[in-house]
């Protein structure tokens, strides 16, 4: 699958925006944090599948890194459709269930369900056996200072592989408004934005570690950009594909 490369402006949300966003499509649409991850997820799933795994993912390897925020939950959504498309699947959660918020919760109880490995990162290092890919979902725009803890372990494992990383929204220890970019962060060999692309993915020393920058559809009605809180237009970007190139 080639993606299509959309290259007309289009407007970039700072993290408060992006919350806003979150806001309204729940209060006032009724369209509920799930069904934006189920969205994440498979647009996450077929990116991987397309970009990484040559689009045979039966018996790959693949290492999701989730937290316990929205990121975590999009990234376990598309580990249970990787899943289902036959890979070997290997989550591990920054932290315990318990501390997750109740979304990513709730993705996390399904593969459970399914019997996918879920384990906590100290159980990272004693990987052994290579991965085909691992996909960062350990933290978004709720970052706050210098990850640290569970979160630290995984993004220094991953960057000591030579296995290639894609992240959702964006590379964990990036500041998505201000570019800020933290001395533990992933480095990514591309990502995946949504909804909107975020302003700190456009700053010079983000580029390097955030590779190729894609946007994903999540479901936003146009018309929620144009509410007086956000105040912005955006056209129906999404006409030209689910998932659009914005720069390579």
């Amino acid at each position: 699958m080639n993606f299509t490369k959309y290259d007309e402006k289009i407007p970039q949300l700072s993290t408060e925006q992006m919350i806003e966003v979150d806001r309204l499509m729940e209060s006032k649409y009724q369209i509920d944090l799930n069904k934006m991850m189920e969205n994440a997820g498979r647009s996450l799933a077929i990116v991987a599948k397309e970009l990484f795994l040559k689009r045979q993912p039966i018996l790959k390897r693949v290492a999701i890194l989730a937290g316990t925020g929205g990121n975590g939950g999009g990234v376990m959504a598309a580990a249970r459709r990787l899943h289902n498309w036959g890979a070997e699947i290997h989550v591990f959660i920054s932290k315990p269930a318990g501390r997750m918020t109740p979304v990513p919760a709730h993705q996390l109880s399904i593969l459970r369900n399914m019997e996918v490995s879920v384990q906590l990162p100290i159980a990272i290092k004693k990987e052994e056996k290579p991965f085909d890919l691992i996909i960062d979902g350990i933290i978004g725009y709720s970052l706050k200072g210098e990850p640290r803890g569970g979160a630290k372990t995984m993004i220094d494992w991953a960057n000591e592989q030579s296995t290639p990383v894609l992240a959702l929204d964006t590379p964990s220890g990036v500041d998505l408004t201000t570019g800020t970019v933290h001395e533990t962060v992933i480095k990514a060999d591309a990502t995946l934005t949504l909804a909107l692309p975020k302003k700190g993915l456009f700053e010079e020393e983000v580029k390097p570690l955030r590779g190729p920058l894609y946007l994903a559809d999540l479901g936003v009605p146009p018309m929620l950009y144009q509410e007086r809180s956000l105040g912005f237009k955006v056209p129906p970007i999404f006409a030209k594909g689910d998932i659009l190139l914005l720069e390579e």
